[in-house]
This record gives structure tokens, C-alpha cells and sequence, in this order.
């Protein structure tokens, strides 16, 4: 890349297809921190894997710093991330979403890839997207929870907090093991859906309502349950009125 010109418009550049806008400014992130970045033929130059020096670089170790790095969040917090029922994308996203991670508008704007005027929320509300507001407290897109706590028969207020909502919503049928997990994954299956739909309204203007919604986090969890072999008490046609009642946990 040095060779070719890793410069503004440099060769190093050049792509094989069109970018999307948001590839274009991550491009753009990474040239601007090789700007100061200098090559020099008389040195010798490689990678360094600094968590290890003497093993070096490998997938397990790697692993190892990430699960350590959730046990931190927050107590209680780095067990329930990881769940069986649900894929691993989506536990990585909640793993971002819980350290703040995802490229809302509002991280992107601290880290100089967007403009100040493109900052604010992707449903048009007037408030900026900061993680909180995006999930939990937008009228569009947080109203969500409350369809979610309806549909389960449960009551609760939003946490302004990432980490207390996560723990509030597990633990809101109690302590139990079966509930905290099943509602451990609503709480997954949520966030997924929510992230994917601010991306097509954000990419693809593409909009569905609060009730649309809930409607998409009834068939993934059913989707997700029924994909891992779970057998339910009940047919899965009572799933959309009673789902407690279909995993025997009412």
C-alpha cells in the first residue's frame, strides 16, 4: 500500500466496486491514521501482538481477552450475553451495544467521521442517536419494550442506562433460571431488531411501526427457540397470545 500510495487519492485506494457512502468515510478514517505514519527501508518493521509476545497472535487467546472484557461490564452482565437459542451475531452485537460500541450517529460524530448537522436521530425526532435514545428512549423505536412487557404481561419502566435496562428486563418475571433465560433472549432478539431497522431506515427507507416490530421480535424468538429443538407445552399457534404458557413457565 505504501508503494502504491496510501495518500489522498492514492492507487492504494482503488476499488473494485463502488463504496457505499458509509465505506467511503471508514476509508477515509483509516488513511487519516496513516497520515503520520512513515516507512522507512533500513528498519525492520512487523506486527506485534502485545496481550502475548512470546505465543504471539492466536484465535483462542483473542477469545479469551473478549470474554474477559464482558465479565467487566457489569456484574451479572457478561454471563447472560452469550445464550445458546441465539446467534452468535446477535450476542456480538449486544457485546458492542453494551460497551458502546456501535456506530451510532452520535460515536461517529466523537470520532470525526460524520458532520455535526447529521447527527440526529434516524427516525426524525430531533434528538441525537446516542446508543440509550436509539434503543430505549426514542417515541418510534423505543416504544418497542412497552409492546414487548404487554405481550408478556409484565409492567416496567426504560432505565436510561444500557447495562440497567438489560438487567431490569431479565430479571422482570423474577429470579428464575428458565424465565431470566427466556427473557434474556426477548431482551437479544429486541436490540437485533431495533439495530436492523434503524440501518433500513438510515440505507434503505425502509420504515415499520413500533407494532411492526413486535411482530418481528415474536417470529425470530420463535424462529431462534424452535431452531435449537425446544418443545413446547403448548402448539406454536398460541405463541403470538402466550408465549410464557407455550414454554411452561406461566
Amino acid at each position: 500500500m505504501f508503494s502504491l500510495g496510501w495518500e489522498e487519492g492514492g492507487a492504494a485506494w482503488g476499488c473494485r466496486r463502488r463504496l457505499w457512502d458509509w465505506e467511503e468515510e471508514m476509508i477515509g478514517e483509516f488513511r487519516r491514521l496513516l497520515d503520520n505514519f512513515v516507512v522507512q527501508t533500513d528498519v525492520s518493521d512487523r506486527w506485534q501482538w502485545r496481550p502475548d509476545t512470546v505465543s504471539g497472535y492466536i484465535v483462542r487467546g483473542a477469545y479469551h481477552i473478549l470474554a474477559e472484557q464482558v465479565q467487566h461490564i457489569g456484574d451479572g452482565i457478561g454471563e447472560l450475553v452469550w445464550h445458546k437459542h441465539v446467534p452468535l451475531k446477535v450476542s456480538i452485537l449486544a457485546w458492542q451495544l453494551l460497551r458502546d460500541r456501535l456506530p451510532t450517529k452520535n460515536n461517529l460524530l466523537r470520532r470525526g467521521i460524520i458532520h455535526p448537522t447529521t447527527k440526529y436521530c434516524v427516525t426524525g425526532c430531533g434528538n441525537d442517536e446516542t446508543t440509550p435514545h436509539l434503543f430505549f428512549h426514542c417515541n418510534t423505536l423505543g416504544a418497542l419494550w412497552q409492546h414487548i412487557r404487554h405481550w408478556l404481561g409484565v409492567y416496567g419502566a426504560d432505565p436510561y442506562s444500557v447495562n440497567d435496562h438489560f438487567l431490569q428486563f431479565t430479571y422482570a418475571l423474577g429470579s428464575s433460571r428458565t424465565r431470566r433465560s427466556f427473557l434474556q433472549l426477548l431482551w437479544l432478539v429486541g436490540v437485533w431488531i431495533l439495530w436492523t431497522e434503524r440501518n433500513n431506515r438510515l440505507f434503505n427507507n425502509v420504515q415499520n411501526s413500533a407494532v411492526q416490530l413486535l411482530e418481528k421480535v415474536k417470529f425470530n424468538s420463535l424462529w431462534w427457540l424452535k431452531a435449537n429443538n425446544i418443545t413446547f407445552a403448548l402448539g406454536t399457534q398460541r405463541w403470538w397470545s402466550d408465549p410464557l404458557l407455550c414454554l411452561g413457565i406461566d
